[in-house]
Parts: C-alpha cells; structure tokens; sequence
C-alpha cells in the first residue's frame, strides 16, 4: 500500500495514511465527534510521540492503558475524547494481534469478495457497519483493494462521483463538496426530527 491520500490535509501526515494500513484503521477509527482532519492526523501525532515512523499494532497492544491514554491526552490531544479513544484504538490493535498477527492489511489481502471483506471490517473493535462501509468504499475508490461486489458492499458511500465520505475526499475541493453533503444531511435529519415531534 503506497498512495497519496488526503484525509488529514497535512503531508506527513497524510503520507503515513497512504503507506501503514494500520495508520488508515487508526484514523477511521479516530474519525467521529472530531472534524475529519484531525482526526486523520491522529495516527502520525501518535506515531511521532512513540518516537516511530509508523504504528506498531504489537507494540501498542501491549502498552500500559493509563500511559497509552496519557499520550493521546498530550497537548494538543489526538481526539476531543483521549481517553476512550486510546482504550478504542489499543483494543484494535490487539484485535488484530489475536487474529491478523499484528498485520492490519491482512485484514482486506487476498479478499475476494466485498461482502466478506465489509464483515471482516465490521467484526473489528469500534467498526460499526457505516463506519466499515465508509471504510471499504476508501479501500475501493483510493487504495486499490476492489474485492468482487465491493461497491455494493459498502452501500451509497461506493457510489462513483459521489461525494459522502472521507473515500470521496482527494484534495481540497471534493474535501469541500463532502462537507456540504454532510451539512445537509444533518440539517435534513433535524428537520425530520423536528417534523416527527
């Protein structure tokens, strides 16, 4: 996996996203009650306060819950909630050490099927079925990994020229669009809301 990806809007920080599966999980992982940038620039803050170049599913399995939650609190935090956060991503990582000995890209190599691949996306720790959906339509639209009936696996966000997720985004301007897209789906669910009551 080498590609240039531009979910964090920040070079380094987008160029370990495009090269460490496990940065790409950690990120999608990290991505809710945030905005989306700073949530993918997650993985390269934690990287770079335990002094590597990528993460380590092994490593961070391991480390002591309080001191992984304490780098993740460190100004400015990783996410609006460090600590809940660290718990998600350690329980991740060591997911993936019990079942893809630490490899996170195993979790999608050599899949065939969409389906099975937005299963195996879902079994993981924080992954609920749109966030492994949204997911999946990354892996499709950017990073190459276009399992059979991938597209429909991952719902409306495989749609091609859409414009609903953090797969879609590619630079500043779909960056843009999906923001929009976002912003009127929250003001057409308070105004159904808002109908219903």
């Amino acid at each position: 996996m080498d590609v240039t990806l531009h979910l964090a809007q920040d070079p380094e920080a987008d160029a370990l996203l495009g090269r460490s599966p496990l940065a790409a999980l950690t990120g999608m992982l990290l991505d809710q009650q945030v905005p989306m940038e700073w949530a993918f620039k997650g993985p390269a803050t934690i990287a770079r306060r335990m002094g590597a170049e990528d993460l380590d599913a092994h490593e961070i399995a391991v480390m002591d819950p309080e001191a992984f939650a304490a780098l993740l609190s460190e100004k400015p935090a990783v996410h609006r909630y460090p600590g809940s956060m660290a718990k998600r991503v350690q329980q991740l990582c060591q997911y993936l050490v019990e079942h893809y000995d630490g490899d996170a890209e195993l979790v999608w190599k050599g899949v065939t099927d969409g389906k099975e691949l937005l299963k195996r996306l879902q079994d993981l720790p924080g992954f609920g079925k749109q966030k492994a959906q949204i997911f999946l339509a990354l892996l499709g639209k950017q990073l190459g990994v276009a399992p059979t009936g991938w597209r429909e696996a991952a719902g409306a966000y495989g749609e091609a020229k859409s414009f609903r997720s953090v797969a879609d985004i590619t630079g500043p301007e779909s960056l843009a669009k999906v923001r929009s897209h976002k912003q009127e789906m929250k003001a057409a669910a308070r105004a159904a809301k808002a109908a219903g009551k």
